[in-house]
């Protein structure tokens, strides 16, 4: 089965060719993960980018190193995770954990990602912009919500006097 297809569902991968998409499947490794098997925890050194193109993972956070680590989401099969790697190389901000039997993933190596992009720049230009476009959305949406919690905290209650 050719993962060509669902590669170009994936935002991250939007503008890219078939024979470019090709070169990042290239350079990616295969995994095959159990239920209950850690990926990568909150903190470690981020170094890759990962593909799903079978099965389920939950992203796990936990706000302060004591603190009981909380589901933030589950991501499965065309989704993608670890990105970030890709961009500044800094600790991971989650804990990724597999769950469900026979998940399959593709890494893809800062490393191999940066050669890769030496030789086709256009291949890093679109996906950094991807990823600016998807940091900038999402900038956006968290101010909008600061914006309208701190209006709501000013704004009087509805009921009242």
């Amino acid at each position: 089965m050719t993962l060509l297809p669902l590669m170009k569902a994936v935002e991250l991968f939007h503008g890219l060719t078939d024979a470019q998409l090709q070169r990042l499947l290239d350079i990616s490794q295969e995994a095959v993960y159990q239920d209950g098997d850690v990926i990568f925890e909150q903190g470690a050194a981020g170094d890759a980018l990962y593909f799903i193109s079978e099965g389920q993972v939950e992203i796990c956070i936990r706000s302060t190193p004591n603190s009981p680590e909380r589901t933030e989401v589950f991501l499965g099969r065309g989704q993608i995770f670890g990105e970030m790697a890709l961009v500044d190389r800094g600790t991971r901000s989650a804990t990724v954990r597999c769950c469900q039997d026979d998940t399959v993933l593709r890494a893809i190596q800062g490393d191999a990602f940066t050669a890769l992009c030496e030789t086709d720049t256009a291949i890093g230009y679109v996906i950094m912009r991807n990823i600016a476009c998807d940091l900038s959305f999402k900038l956006r949406h968290r101010n909008l919500n600061l914006d309208a919690s701190s209006q709501g905290a000013d704004a009087p209650e509805e009921g009242g006097l």
